[in-house]
């Protein structure tokens, strides 16, 4: 996800510095960006402008003076572990100074997390009260440029700053802003429901090479119908899911027919379950 969103950006121009322990994943990443469209440069599913670049830092230190902006991207249970880090870096930057310098380590930055369960609250106990902490739910849909980004602030976030990070989310996908008493939500909508429709495209692959198609055609037709109904709702705002359904379904014809084998077999139920399920562990897991 990270890969993702820093290809997206950089190929929309922007400028992107990169770090983790594992040089060897910010090099491939560097290295696939500066091919021109390999490895996750291609994922990012947008075109490359021209000035855009992906460079890696030597430590966090270097990060964090390289940058405006940091996305945390990195998985929940390492919280603990980095951000005590990132904010013993920014004191000690402070203490010698390096506020007064343009860019450097103690400069105000905004952070950008992209990790489930950790609040904005967790975050401005370990950064500061006055942090300015924007909270991300994106889903894996942005390796490909159609991304669903729902982001949250903390009150010392500017509308400026949220702008320019919403766009950078934009660069691979659609973004919305939410209260983050909302997040839980989103992730039972956005955050997880691409695995939700991968099971419904599996049941359609499955079912098109039972009835005498091959797996590419059933693959095809089940992906692009499902692409197709989902940019109907995007781009029908006034027009509800169900009555976009209603007008599918002729009476007496074969779509009305399998509509009514879904409601008898509880598909609509079967999904708010799953959603529930899903927000309810959201709210297990956050702190």
């Amino acid at each position: 996800m990270g890969g993702a969103i820093a290809c997206g950006y950089a190929a929309g121009g922007g400028a992107v510095c990169v770090y983790d322990p594992d040089t060897g994943k910010t090099d491939a990443l560097v290295e696939a960006f500066d091919a021109g469209g390999a490895g996750f440069a291609g994922a990012a599913g947008v075109e490359r402008g021209a000035s855009g670049a992906i460079e890696a830092a030597a430590d966090e230190g270097e990060l964090l003076a390289r940058s405006d902006a940091v996305v945390l991207a990195i998985k929940p249970q390492m919280f603990d572990e980095v951000i005590p880090r990132l904010a013993g870096i920014l004191g000690a930057a402070g203490a010698d100074g390096g506020a007064e310098g343009a860019g450097g380590a103690a400069a105000p930055k905004v952070f950008i997390s992209i990790a489930a369960g950790i609040s904005i609250d967790w975050l401005s106990r370990a950064l500061g009260d006055d942090a300015k902490i924007i909270r991300v739910m994106p889903n894996t849909p942005a390796m490909v440029g159609e991304g669903m980004s729902a982001l949250a602030r903390s009150p010392a976030v500017t509308d400026g700053e949220f702008e320019a990070v919403k766009g950078v989310f934009g660069a691979v996908g659609r973004s919305i802003e939410v209260t983050e008493s909302q997040m839980d939500a989103v992730t039972g909508i956005s955050g997880s429901s691409p695995a939700y429709a991968y099971m419904y495209m599996q049941a359609l692959i499955e079912s098109g090479v039972r009835h005498g198609l091959d797996e590419r055609q059933a693959r095809v037709l089940a992906a692009q119908s499902t692409l197709g109904a989902a940019k109907m709702v995007l781009e029908n705002e006034g027009v509800s899911a169900e009555q976009l359904r209603l007008n599918v379904c002729s009476p007496g014809g074969t779509t009305i027919e399998a509509v009514a084998a879904l409601e008898k077999g509880g598909f609509m139920d079967t999904v708010k379950r799953a959603v529930y399920a899903c927000v309810e562990k959201s709210r297990r897991m956050s702190r």
